[in-house]
C-alpha cells in the first residue's frame, strides 16, 4: 500500500495532474471567450491569444508554475529537486478558488462552477498533492 502511494505521489503524476487541470481550464476559457468574441480560427491563433491576450492573463501564474515544476524536475542538480515541494506547496495555495475577490483565485472558482472537466481535474490534483506535500501539524 505504501509503495502504491508513492508512486501516485511522485512530481510525474503531480506534473501530470498539473497539465490535465491545466488543459481543462484552457478548454473552458476558450469556451467562454469564444462565446463573447466569437470562433477563434485556429490553435496557432489561440495560442496567441493564450499568451497575450489579457483575457487568459489570469491563468498564466499557473502555466509559469507548471514551467518550473518541468524546468526543477529536468534539472541535474539536486538543490533543484529541493526546490519542487516549496513549489508545489506554492501551486496548492494558488489553486484555492475564492468566491469573493479577484485574479486567480476568483477566476479559478468561476471555472470550477462552469466546467465539470475542472472540477474532476480539481480533485484528482489535489488527492495528488495532499499525498506529496508533508502534512501542516
Amino acid at each position: 500500500m505504501q509503495e502504491r502511494r508513492k508512486r501516485e505521489a511522485s512530481p510525474d503524476n503531480v506534473f501530470t495532474g498539473l497539465l490535465r487541470l491545466h488543459k481543462a481550464l484552457l478548454d473552458d476559457e476558450r469556451v467562454a471567450y469564444e462565446r463573447v468574441h466569437g470562433r477563434i480560427p485556429s490553435n496557432g491563433a489561440f495560442l496567441q491569444l493564450v499568451l497575450n491576450d489579457a483575457w487568459f492573463a489570469w491563468l498564466r501564474p499557473l502555466s509559469q508554475s507548471i514551467a518550473k515544476l518541468d524546468e526543477l524536475s529536468e534539472s541535474d542538480e539536486p538543490s533543484a529537486h529541493e526546490d519542487i515541494p516549496a513549489l508545489l506547496a506554492s501551486v496548492q495555495a494558488l489553486l484555492t478558488p475564492m468566491e469573493d475577490g479577484e485574479g486567480f483565485g476568483r477566476n479559478y472558482y468561476d471555472a470550477l462552477q462552469r466546467s465539470p472537466d475542472v472540477v474532476l481535474a480539481h480533485a484528482s490534483l489535489r488527492t495528488v498533492l495532499m499525498q506529496f506535500l508533508p502534512t501542516k501539524r
